[in-house]
């Protein structure tokens, strides 16, 4: 593993940038009657309980390959710190349904950065339409970045009906 030494100046050509190559979508969700173990069982139904994930905002950088769960995962080690866009929500309230989603949307011009969209809350529309609205937001955002329309977007969902503590998560996972 390369390491780095930042307590000194670097030239130039050396700085230290952390960009993603690569981004995967996941979901999961989890019941337990304890509401920190229903998180856990969340990130275990998604396969990514194994990491320190580390919340960002909503840029999909430029070029950065969106690929399957089990291509991303096969790059990742137990214990790596994974910067992740999560959409998260927990309820106790049974009888209640809860939703997370996250949308993307990229252009179609390869040199410019999408964005992700973290949308969640109680169920009050259809899953089509939850994914879609989190699709929209993204589209929003990159529509009034650059003033396009040639958009391409998608989402994953996971919904579920509260029983106990029920916590439902979307999340787009980077890959360095």
């Amino acid at each position: 593993m390369k390491s780095y030494d930042l307590s000194q100046p670097t030239a130039p050509s050396q700085k230290f940038n952390i960009i993603p190559k690569k981004v995967f979508l996941t979901s999961g969700v989890g019941t337990h009657r304890d509401e920190l173990i229903s998180f856990e069982l969340a990130l275990r139904d998604a396969k990514i309980e194994k990491f320190n994930l580390v919340p960002v905002s909503s840029i999909l950088p430029p070029g950065c390959k969106i690929v399957s769960i089990e291509d991303g995962l096969k790059e990742m080690h137990p214990g790596q710190i994974a910067f992740c866009v999560m959409a998260r929500k927990t309820s106790n309230e049974t009888g209640k349904k809860i939703f997370a989603s996250i949308g993307v949307a990229i252009p179609e011009d390869d040199s410019l950065h999408g964005y992700i969209a973290e949308y969640s809350g109680e169920c009050k529309e259809n899953l089509e339409d939850i994914g879609r609205h989190a699709e929209d937001m993204a589209s929003y955002m990159v529509k009034t970045a650059f003033g396009i329309e040639s958009i391409k977007t998608f989402n994953v969902t996971k919904t579920a009906d509260v029983r106990g503590y029920t916590t439902v998560i979307a999340t787009a996972v980077f890959v360095f």
